[in-house]
């Protein structure tokens, strides 16, 4: 009789402690319903990864990567590190870097009046770095560095004295007039173990040096490690509790972002401490797939004196931050439309690569942007008349009105969604005495083609949408949407495609093959998150 009282007994405890503690992880925070949310992350979506931050005054100013994709190095200014508004590019003219394009991660640093934009042209000239005094350009012709490694940043000492560290963890005196290096690299740290260690940072605080650096890749093992020195030459010596920022362990296993990494710290105007740095949201659950690459997020930091830097409590971020912050500047929302009545395209749209003057491809006209096809298809590395924007929302639709009446078949346009030269179209052309419009998913060596459909003569309204876990293409004329083609979204992924950027969608025209003569009009592009 005992036994059963006493197994009543913890039964009911057992029940009780669940309903008091029902977060099954100890190692993760549990959520709090009645917590207050102060901002969501990430606070710069879609694919702007690899961030680094700058403060002048009471303003901020953030940088990321871009690799393929010109206009490169998009610049940001905020004035509560939540809200942002791109105001320019570090690299916004083809003369820049004249062979091609393939920005890796950046620093940005401001001293004595001056911005720097230090980084690297992976495979097309190496490491080198710009210079402004006004942020939102024009920014200089690259200064070229004889700096080994990738992801380079600069460091401005006390003393008067300036350094350069690469992903190498080799420490060079730098002269910035010239870029010439005043000493021989020395080896000041190795990491803390993880593989493919990049995006180093140095920091000075209360008379030590600090030195931050990625590791474990840019998938679900990436984390963020420090070390410190009492000299800037080092030996620099990890910090007992690294990784300082991961979800590759049981307290975040369970967040909706996840690979976060490549961080970079700044105090604030008012004392606080922030981390800026990537993650990607999962787009499937298990295993992870993403297709909006790695965004920029933002975590508050307690840095004590004399000890090391603690993101979070634990290490980990949430897309609900409930944390005290600045005081809070948004900044005005842009339009869901591009009406394509400016002089020129707007910060958002981008070219794979940079356009050469031989051979121009678009134009905005009448309030419409036209585009003459080139022979070459969408690529990472070649040139292609495209004009994109990032994916920024998990669930979206982009449309757009084309106009495209082709007198050969060979010539196609219309949308597309692209990732690392991989891509999906939705587009228009001629076959025979009729236009066609039909699906074709381009995946390696592989083409699959939808079901066509028969147009009616004058433009069709083209969209592109992510429902659930599909992307869908349908066609809209007369007011009858049509519906073409859904794919799951995980064959455009970085998971399946490989490397570092996420899904672009935009408006294309090619030959495929041979030269172009017609042009495609595109009345306006929207997109909007659903």
């Amino acid at each position: 009789m005992k036994r059963h009282i006493l197994w009543l007994l913890l039964c009911c405890s057992l029940g009780l402690h669940a309903q008091i503690n029902p977060n099954p992880n100890p190692f993760a925070a549990a959520a709090n319903p009645g917590e207050q949310l102060t901002y969501r992350n990430p606070v710069i979506p879609g694919f702007y990864s690899d961030p680094t931050v700058c403060r002048v005054g009471n303003d901020y100013y953030l940088a990321t990567s871009s690799f393929e994709y010109f206009p490169g190095i998009p610049v940001f200014h905020s004035q509560d590190l939540i809200h942002w508004e791109q105001i320019g590019h570090g690299i916004d003219r083809p003369s820049q870097l004249p062979r091609g394009i393939n920005i890796f991660a950046p620093t940005l640093r401001y001293h004595k009046g001056t911005f720097y934009l230090i980084t690297t042209n992976t495979g097309q000239g190496g490491n080198f770095y710009l210079t402004a005094t006004n942020p939102a350009g024009p920014w200089s012709d690259p200064v070229w560095i004889d700096v080994p490694g990738i992801d380079p940043d600069l460091f401005f000492d006390e003393d008067g004295k300036t350094y350069v560290i690469s992903s190498e963890f080799k420490l060079f005196r730098i002269d910035l007039q010239s870029g010439e290096l005043l000493t021989e690299g020395k080896q000041v740290w190795y990491g803390n173990g993880g593989r493919y260690a990049e995006g180093p940072h140095l920091y000075k605080k209360d008379g030590f040096y600090y030195l931050m650096t990625a590791e474990g890749g840019t998938e679900e093992a990436h984390s963020e490690c420090i070390a410190r020195s009492n000299s800037i030459w080092g030996p620099y010596v990890g910090n007992p509790a690294n990784p300082i920022l991961a979800h590759a362990n049981a307290a975040g296993q369970n967040s909706l972002i996840q690979g976060v990494g490549h961080a970079d710290i700044i105090q604030a105007h008012d004392g606080s401490w922030w981390m800026v740095f990537h993650g990607y949201r999962k787009s499937v659950g298990y295993p992870a797939h993403h297709i909006l690459g790695r965004e920029t997020c933002l975590a508050p930091v307690v840095w004590p004196r004399n000890g090391w830097p603690v993101v979070n409590g634990n290490g980990t971020v949430t897309v609900a931050m409930s944390c005290p912050t600045l005081p809070l500047k948004p900044v005005v929302a842009k339009p869901t439309r591009d009406e394509f009545d400016a002089a020129t395209l707007g910060a958002d749209w981008n070219f794979i690569q940079p356009p050469t003057a031989d051979a121009p491809f678009f134009r905005l006209k009448d309030g419409a942007l036209h585009l003459t096809g080139l022979p070459q298809q969408i690529s990472t590395f070649g040139a292609s008349a495209f004009v994109g924007r990032r994916l920024q929302d998990l669930q979206f639709t982009a449309s757009s009105s084309l106009q495209f009446d082709p007198q050969t078949e060979n010539e196609t346009a219309g949308l597309t969604l692209v990732n690392n030269g991989q891509h999906f179209d939705l587009l228009v052309k001629k076959s025979g005495n009729d236009r066609i419009v039909y699906v074709e998913l381009h995946f390696g060596n592989i083409s699959y083609r939808s079901k066509t459909a028969t147009l009616k003569p004058g433009p069709v309204q083209l969209m592109v949408a992510c429902q659930g876990e599909d992307f869908t293409f349908a066609y809209t004329q007369d007011g009858f949407e049509v519906p073409l083609e859904k794919v799951n979204l995980r064959f455009l992924s970085s998971e399946t495609v490989g490397w570092f950027t996420g899904v672009y969608v935009g408006m294309y025209a090619t030959g495929n093959g041979q030269p172009c003569r017609d042009e495609a009009v595109f009345d306006y592009f929207d997109y909007q998150a659903n």
